[in-house]
């Protein structure tokens, strides 16, 4: 058969619509106001197996057939330009929430090639769950969503402002009642974020009886751990606890070492992993790949006292460096987004330690007056050298820990990061291993079955990627840039990104547990 083909080298995409082709028993599957065959493409399927050349058939946004395939009479082909089509991008630990209903372009996300994002990370979200839901439903996105149930949304439920404290049996039987309500509401499971308030005030016994109770409907267990840093060989027990007394699976989200005494410790770190996984805990971690973190000020200070010198002189020398620690939000002084701790110090004639302690005092007062946050910091903390093998771990999979509108490149950038910076320029890795650790692998993390993998069967989440150019562009100063190299993105079938820009589409879904 020879078809017509309208070349776009812009996008490296050409649609077409065959005249002849298959039996009539094959146009079953063929109907071209339900889906499209994409040709000429290099499919890299997710499992991590090496890339080859095949056609994928969508029909009614499900993959129906894979392999050397001739177009239907009227089907819609799509032409990919000799490059690669992959999974869809599920992100792990995503705080898209903030923004989704609002923004439901989601081009951060979109952008990188992300289909899916895990929200309701660090111990936070929304509540009810099904309220959430109903109103994605209503107002739907480019991309799927699911969520945790945080536990500090439910310690704030039932402790209040008297949080600072260890919760009672009663009131852990409470969380426990509400926890129940959101996991019916199709949540995937526990997540906490232990270096926050209200959690951090928690006990382990009170983690491992809410997380029992999310292991005992099928759920997961998801931790932003109550360490990264001075405490964090006892924060990776804790977990490792978790998932032994549970027996449900556990992930770390975004695995770091970040504390000077720590690094050099990365295979250390993944042989005290390996042990437990070989003892039978299903412990897993997710990851995004920048050697600087973003979080409050206060989350460097377990006992949140800003007075405190000497706790501030051990940040500043075991941490992060006055020199790598720079805002970006600032409410009360909005000059000051964008300079660093050192740099402020200069402007307030005082040396770090109290510049840190002017900064959080002010931002302390200002959340008082107004009721919501007043500063961000970016800190760097990493080393390359751990944040190379903890990527390749082979049971690290790829996050962002961003949202919709970040101040963190990992926002816009993580993705396309990996897929070019780490396994094309520095081989840290293959592209296949690199988009397993993006799909694949990632959607057993998660618990998802229908989606991942580049299988018949499978949901159409398809992402197609230049892997010769694709590249992050998102920097601390240009935080939204966004990635080369990838070219289109569908969801459930469906274009949604497509040249640096967004479609009107808008078919993502909820993506209960299963």
């Amino acid at each position: 058969m020879t078809l017509t083909r309208i070349r776009t080298i812009t996008l490296s995409l050409a649609i077409v619509t065959a005249t002849t082709g298959c039996s009539p028993e094959e146009t079953v599957v063929c109907a071209s106001d339900s889906g499209f065959l994409m040709t000429n493409v290099q499919v890299i399927d997710g499992s991590g197996t090496p890339a080859a050349p095949a056609d994928v058939r969508i029909t009614d946004g499900i993959i129906t057939e894979i392999g050397s395939l001739e177009a239907c009479e009227g089907e819609k082909v799509v032409d990919g330009g000799g490059q690669t089509l992959a999974p869809g991008f599920i992100d792990t630990h995503s705080h898209a929430d903030g923004l989704i209903l609002k923004n439901t372009d989601a081009l951060a996300a979109v952008s990188q090639g992300i289909t899916t994002v895990v929200v309701g990370q660090d111990g936070g979200s929304p509540y009810p769950l099904a309220d959430f839901y109903s109103r994605f439903d209503e107002t739907p996105a480019t991309i799927n969503i699911a969520s945790y149930v945080g536990h500090n949304t439910l310690r704030s439920e039932v402790l209040g402002d008297d949080f600072k404290r260890v919760a009672t049996e009663e009131e852990i039987a409470v969380m426990a009642n509400i926890l129940t309500r959101e996991l019916e509401s199709g949540a995937l499971g526990l997540a906490t974020g232990l270096e926050y308030e209200p959690g951090i005030h928690s006990e382990t016994s009170e983690i491992i009886a809410l997380a029992q109770v999310a292991a005992d409907a099928g759920g997961r267990y998801i931790s932003h751990i109550r360490s990264e840093d001075r405490w964090f060989e006892d924060a990776i027990d804790e977990i490792i606890l978790i998932g032994r007394e549970t027996g449900m699976p556990v992930q770390i989200s975004h695995i770091k070492l970040a504390m000077t005494r720590l690094w050099g410790q990365a295979e250390g770190t993944l042989a005290k992993l390996d042990a437990a996984r070989a003892d039978g805990v299903n412990i897993t971690a997710d990851i995004y790949p920048y050697e600087f973190w973003q979080s409050t000020m206060m989350v460097l200070l377990p006992e949140r006292d800003y007075t405190d010198r000497a706790a501030i002189a051990e940040v500043l020398e075991q941490i992060a460096p006055a020199e790598g620690i720079w805002m970006t939000l600032y409410e009360p002084n909005p000059d000051y987004v964008g300079k660093s701790l050192t740099e402020i110090a200069g402007l307030l004639e005082v040396d770090a330690i109290d510049a840190f302690t002017h900064l959080a005092q002010g931002a302390q007062r200002w959340k008082q007056e107004h009721g919501r946050r007043a500063e961000m910091i970016i800190a760097t903390s990493m080393k390359d050298a751990d944040i190379d093998l903890l990527l390749n771990w082979p049971e690290t999979n790829i996050c962002t820990d961003g949202g919709l509108r970040d101040l963190h490149p990992r926002g816009a950038g993580s993705f396309p990061r990996v897929l070019g910076h780490f396994a094309r320029d520095k081989k840290l890795m293959s592209i296949e291993t690199a988009v397993h650790k993006m799909s694949g692998l990632t959607a057993a993390h998660m618990g998802f079955t229908d989606r991942g993998l580049i299988r018949e069967g499978m949901v159409a989440d398809l992402v197609l990627f230049n892997p010769d150019t694709v590249i992050d562009r998102a920097t601390p100063e240009q935080p939204d840039a966004l990635s080369d190299g990838i070219l289109s993105v569908w969801v459930g079938g469906e274009l949604v990104y497509r040249g640096g820009a967004t479609t009107d589409a808008r078919p993502g879904k909820i993506i209960r547990r299963n």
